[in-house]
């Protein structure tokens, strides 16, 4: 659909839920802090928003797990990524179901606990995007290997800057006139002994 596949379309789909989540929680803590109603509001509407889309990503990442070519080292890190996002996403429908249902009249102590569950739910966020992260930048998961293997022999080709444009990942241009005698003078600070005969390095 529109060019997309399903890791792609996983990709769109996960970082606004998990945005909505967060600020919820913040919402949340909010209201209970300074016993405002439009807070608490703010979060209940939040939360919904979050826990729909959360589990659409859901959806769009089992999609994509039978879609992308992987080998053991992926397919391991897939199913924690997997396993954590749907615990996830399950602590913050429960939250939202024991407020619905409670009608928002719950002791303090309930509350407390549901603010406790989804501050848990924030850090099960945090963890769920920690290994999706690493199953793309560390293991370029959603990527196909003909492609993969043509980018290796591209960033092994190398590329020439014009003159005057700075290296980007080298220190600037500044990084690229350095030799290296320079930079073995720079690096060499030791004091030499009285008396040391003149040398060169």
């Amino acid at each position: 659909m529109f060019g997309y596949d399903a890791a792609r379309w996983h990709a769109v789909l996960n970082d606004l839920p998990a945005a909505l989540l967060f600020v919820a929680v913040l919402f949340d803590l909010a209201a209970a802090a300074l016993k405002r109603e439009s807070l608490m509001w703010a979060a209940i509407w939040t939360l919904w928003a979050g826990v729909i889309g959360g589990w659409v990503a859901v959806i769009a990442g089992k999609l994509a797990e039978s879609s992308i070519e992987h080998g053991e080292a992926i397919h391991e890190i897939m199913e924690k990524h997997e396993s954590m996002a749907l615990m996830t996403m399950g602590l913050f429908t429960i939250v939202l179901i024991w407020k619905m249902a409670r009608r928002f009249q719950m002791p303090a102590q309930e509350l407390a606990l549901t603010r406790a569950l989804s501050v848990v739910g924030i850090l099960g966020l945090i963890w769920t995007g920690i290994l999706g992260g690493r199953l793309v930048f560390e293991h370029a998961a959603g990527i196909p290997t003909q492609r993969l293997q043509a980018e290796i022999e591209n960033r092994e080709a190398g590329h020439q800057h014009e003159a005057g444009e700075e290296h980007e990942h080298g220190g600037g241009a500044a990084a690229d006139t350095i030799k290296p005698a320079d930079t073995a003078k720079a690096t060499h600070t030791p004091p030499h002994p009285p008396g040391t005969p003149p040398h060169s390095h």
